[in-house]
């Protein structure tokens, strides 16, 4: 019996996620789903729970490193119209999970709201966004984000707001496999400042970080007090290969995979930078990107 048979035209079967990744990398998911509802994904994860059918939700790829094996189970992702639908409400807006972050932030600026411009050049969906507090040294998502729209894994939704939601570095207190859409409250601004501000910010990711090559942001997680980069440099990482994957000369938070490489290649170097810094300076590194095996 097919599962998702008269789901054939949002079910792909043995699906390759590589070209779904910023790494360009991974094996297949045994299935890969793209509701174009809430109702179909509601109907999606029921059927997935009666046949015991793990799933893993994506978001645009960007800090998702996928094993070279694949992935067992479903992947879901929430792309389409209605799941990357934007709707703005004077300084407030509600953005749907599959919506681009780096779109948003651009109409933001063009509309006159302040409040986004701290996250120019950084990668991904709202949804994934929300999930992980996506941020750097200008600021974070969730300083802006005031409430959720969440689906839980038996396929109820409700809502989740502040103070209810905390956000904390690379986290917040979500449970709740999909996340559906958040709102956020921006400030009204003068379009002309609020794009000098995203314009310094670009420059500063454009001569700090290897924006043009195939990586997925920063690889671990700032530990307390500390950088992971500095961290890494200090342990003479920068340039260390295995494989096709390279610890950035410009910035050692970042691995990039060349020619050739393979998601054994940068598992490996994960691993060999996490015990070099742990034998250099006693700190244990965490990831900050998923690594779905």
């Amino acid at each position: 019996m097919n599962i998702f048979g008269d789901l054939a035209e949002i079910v792909e079967p043995n699906h390759a996620m590589a070209p779904h990744t910023w790494y360009r990398l991974g094996g297949p998911a045994d299935y890969f789903i793209r509701p174009q509802t809430v109702e179909q994904l509601q109907d999606v994860v029921k059927r997935c729970n009666d046949n015991h059918i793990r799933i893993h939700v994506m978001g645009l790829g960007s800090n998702l490193l996928v094993s070279d094996e694949g992935v067992r189970g479903a992947v879901v992702k929430l792309e389409g119209p209605v799941f990357s639908a934007v709707q703005f409400d004077g300084a407030q807006i509600t953005a749907w999970a599959g919506a681009e972050l780096s779109k948003l932030v651009l109409d933001c600026v063009e509309k006159g709201l302040a409040g986004l411009e701290i996250l120019t050049g950084i990668p991904g969906s709202i949804g994934g966004a929300v999930k992980m507090n996506a941020g750097g040294r200008f600021g974070d998502i969730g300083s802006v984000v005031d409430s959720v729209t969440l689906m839980d894994g038996q396929g109820t939704i409700f809502e989740k707001s502040r103070p209810e939601l905390i956000f904390d570095y690379r986290c917040v207190n979500i449970r709740a496999p999909f996340i559906l859409n958040a709102t956020l409250t921006l400030s009204p601004g003068d379009p002309k400042q609020i794009m000098r501000t995203l314009k310094e910010n670009w420059i500063y990711k454009k001569n700090n970080q290897p924006l043009n090559t195939r990586n997925c942001g920063c690889v671990f997680k700032n530990p307390p007090e500390a950088s992971a980069g500095a961290l890494i440099d200090r342990a003479g990482l920068k340039g260390l290969q295995i494989g096709g994957a390279v610890v950035s000369e410009k910035h050692a938070n970042f691995i990039v995979a060349n020619e050739g490489c393979t998601s054994r290649d940068v598992m490996r170097l994960i691993e060999s930078v996490r015990k070099r810094v742990r034998e250099h300076a006693g700190v244990e590194l965490q990831p900050e990107i998923e690594i779905w095996k």
